[in-house]
């Protein structure tokens, strides 16, 4: 355990980030499977709807460090090439 004043705060201080980041993550792996959910039940445009929440979702994480930039223009590239995709099997299916 902590044992001068200051490092008693930081321990409680990293207690605290440590939830706080855990809660951001687990925001935005909801956000990306609400995602797939939408693009996997086939409404193209509530997917793209859907898309678009989630996209400032993913930003203003990344926007905090909690994952890197590059993590999130992963995660919204792949996410709308896979929206994108849809069309071809909607026109292929008809």
């Amino acid at each position: 355990m902590a044992n001068s004043a200051q490092a008693r705060k930081r321990a409680r201080q990293a207690t605290q980030r440590r939830a706080r980041n855990a809660s951001m993550r687990s925001t935005l792996r909801t956000a990306i499977k609400r995602v797939r959910k939408a693009i996997l039940a086939g409404d193209k445009t509530a997917a793209q709807a859907i898309f678009r929440q989630s996209e400032s979702v993913i930003d203003h994480i990344a926007d905090k460090n909690i994952i890197h930039k590059n993590k999130a223009a992963r995660h919204k590239s792949r996410l709308s090439a896979q929206i994108k995709a849809m069309s071809g099997q909607a026109a292929s299916a008809a």
